[in-house]
């Protein structure tokens, strides 16, 4: 009998992995799957009751309206040098902050970790306000404010619609999750070998010289998580994007304005609104799949969970 059900195990076990492991893909798949067919249908085939998922008549009349629509080439561009150059900029300017916090014992440090964690919980619609005040009206300790107020002349330079407004905030470490990835950073750094570091120190290397050459290439795990979660945090930011720019905006807002599929109620425009999606996505997820092997691996051994 324990043979029989040893037996019976190793046959139902594999089976009910592939089972589940099936349906978790189909539901993760489907959205892209149905995303594709609907792009590459042709007009006709949206009033066919007998399309459903393979088109009778291959198309790129969508992609091509879709291209048009959200004037591809430039949302691209604007995307590239303000939400992709903002998110490596955070992933640099967050190791420093973070490799401070892990290697380095101060009195204020208790206080800053506190703070950190406040910036995770709080969301950002809370501190829109001072947010648009501070890029609207970027001033350094006040000093200009100053000026103002005792020559009556405003030097406060307005970065609105600017990159300065997205680069600004990602030098100084305090960008889109930029509490996140500094967390995620201190809780690595605190795994490594401190030895290491203490080899270096009696080499005569400072600190600086130490994280550059010691804990940076020791890294590589955390900085290709980081880099990835960022890059795709900012490519779909609509938020900060709106509330900062009113002109020449990136992918993500040029979609969520967008207008070239008409009215929705007609099936056939559905098509170019998938289209339009797809062309949204479709950068971070070639990016994701050449990644995805280290990315992982890196998962496993930061050990993000949920």
């Amino acid at each position: 009998a324990r043979k029989a059900r040893a037996a019976a195990l190793k046959v139902i076990i594999p089976i009910v992995r592939w089972v589940f492991l099936l349906s978790i893909s189909y539901i993760l798949l489907y959205p892209l799957l149905y995303m594709i067919s609907m792009t590459v249908k042709a007009p006709q085939d949206f009033y066919d009751t007998t399309v459903i998922w393979v088109p009778k008549n291959f198309s790129a009349n969508n992609i091509k309206r879709a291209w048009e629509s959200l004037d591809y080439p430039k949302a691209f561009l604007n995307t590239v040098v303000i939400e992709v150059v903002s998110a490596l900029i955070e992933v640099v300017s967050c190791s420093i902050a973070a490799y401070g916090l892990a290697r380095f014992e101060f009195k204020e440090k208790k206080v800053l970790m506190f703070i950190l964690i406040i910036t995770i919980l709080v969301p950002s619609s809370m501190i829109m306000v001072p947010q648009m005040t501070s890029i609207r009206f970027m001033d350094i300790f006040g000093i200009l404010g100053l000026v103002n107020k005792l020559t009556g002349v405003d030097l406060r330079p307005n970065l609105l619609n600017t990159p300065l407004a997205f680069y600004i905030p990602s030098i100084l470490g305090v960008g889109l999750k930029a509490g996140l990835f500094i967390y995620m950073y201190v809780q690595f750094f605190k795994g490594l070998p401190k030895e290491l570091e203490e080899a270096a120190s009696i080499d005569g290397a400072g600190p600086v010289k130490t994280f550059l050459t010691i804990v940076v290439p020791s890294s590589g795990v955390i900085f290709l998580t980081v880099t990835i979660f960022s890059v795709i945090w900012h490519w779909n930011d609509t938020y900060i994007a709106t509330m900062f720019l009113s002109k020449n905006y990136p992918l993500s807002v040029a979609l969520s304005n967008f207008g070239g599929a008409g009215d929705l109620y007609n099936p056939a425009n559905v098509g170019i609104l998938m289209a339009a999606c797809l062309l949204v996505i479709l950068p971070p997820l070639i990016m994701y799949c050449i990644l995805q092997k280290q990315f992982i691996k890196s998962i496993d051994r930061v050990g993000i969970v949920g």
